[in-house]
């Protein structure tokens, strides 16, 4: 932790320890979401976010996959971070256009040096649509 509290990250190149870096990073998108309206439609608001999210990561080495539910319905469009050994992070009230957010989000988580992802540099919506940060099991206590 910095001096302003928050949590740092490593500067992110192009280097062959990154693309490892992010190959340890998964993203994965409620499929299931439906947009603001409600609406049965498809493809579904968070179809449209997955293949958001796989487009801006295409040139990265980020893993992004789907689920049928995070369960978190009241904050509509919902997407989950996650590291092996490190905090996962759970995130809604996002957008079909949020993926690029996401994509940042896990590129500062994976270069973060501590496990968690750096409050400064991450996008508003990852700010905003924090819902829950989940520990890793082997950090409890009891």
């Amino acid at each position: 932790m910095d001096q302003n509290g928050s949590f740092s990250a490593g500067t992110a190149d192009n280097s062959s320890a990154d693309s490892e870096a992010l190959a340890g990073v998964t993203v994965i998108v409620c499929a299931s979401c439906r947009d603001e309206t409600g609406s049965d439609a498809h493809p579904r608001a968070g179809e449209l976010l997955a293949e958001d999210t796989r487009r801006a990561a295409a040139d990265d080495n980020i893993r992004v996959r789907t689920v049928e539910c995070l369960g978190n319905c009241k904050r509509r469009l919902s997407a989950a971070i996650l590291r092996d050994g490190c905090w996962s992070y759970v995130f809604g009230d996002l957008t079909a256009a949020s993926g690029a957010d996401l994509v940042t989000g896990a590129k500062l988580f994976a270069t973060s040096t501590d496990g968690l992802i750096p409050w400064r540099g991450r996008p508003d919506s990852l700010k905003r649509g924090l819902v829950a940060r989940i520990p890793p099991l082997d950090m409890l206590k009891d």
